[in-house]
């Protein structure tokens, strides 16, 4: 995404604002990883830190200079899974903005998987939790 400061032209890749992304939820309670869905069999994975990357979609909306956020996640079992959804949206928006500068329009945040301590995860759902855009846009 490029867009314009009075330093000048600068250019940001979606792989710098889905990394950005990946790490601020992986650093919030109850999440145990970020989630790869294999499409031919609906078996969600855990991603290994140098791949949480991928469980994010970004979406470029340059003429808004905004961006869209797509989480995909596992979290421990027994969570509070509102309170952690709102937590995750809230830290991933701030950090994305903060260190970008580029502002977050809609977010959407799939929990694919519950793992138990036991270290398997146990798919049986899959929750969605979407955040309109500030502003009431």
């Amino acid at each position: 995404m490029k867009f314009c400061t009075e330093h000048g032209q600068v250019t940001v890749a979606s792989d710098v604002f889905r990394s950005l992304a990946g790490h601020a939820a992986m650093r919030c309670f109850g999440v145990k990883g970020m989630a790869a869905r294999s499409v031919a069999d609906g078996f969600y994975g855990l991603l290994r830190r140098e791949h949480i990357a991928r469980g994010v979609k970004i979406t470029l909306h340059p003429d808004k200079c905004e961006i869209g956020v797509e989480l995909h996640i596992v979290v421990e079992f027994g969570v509070n899974i509102p309170v952690v959804t709102r937590s995750i949206m809230s830290e991933v928006r701030y950090v994305l903005e903060k260190h970008t500068g580029v502002r977050v329009g809609s977010m959407s945040l799939f929990i694919d998987a519950l793992m138990p301590d036991n270290g398997t995860p146990a798919k049986k759902k899959s929750w969605k939790r979407t955040q309109p855009p500030k502003g009431g846009e």
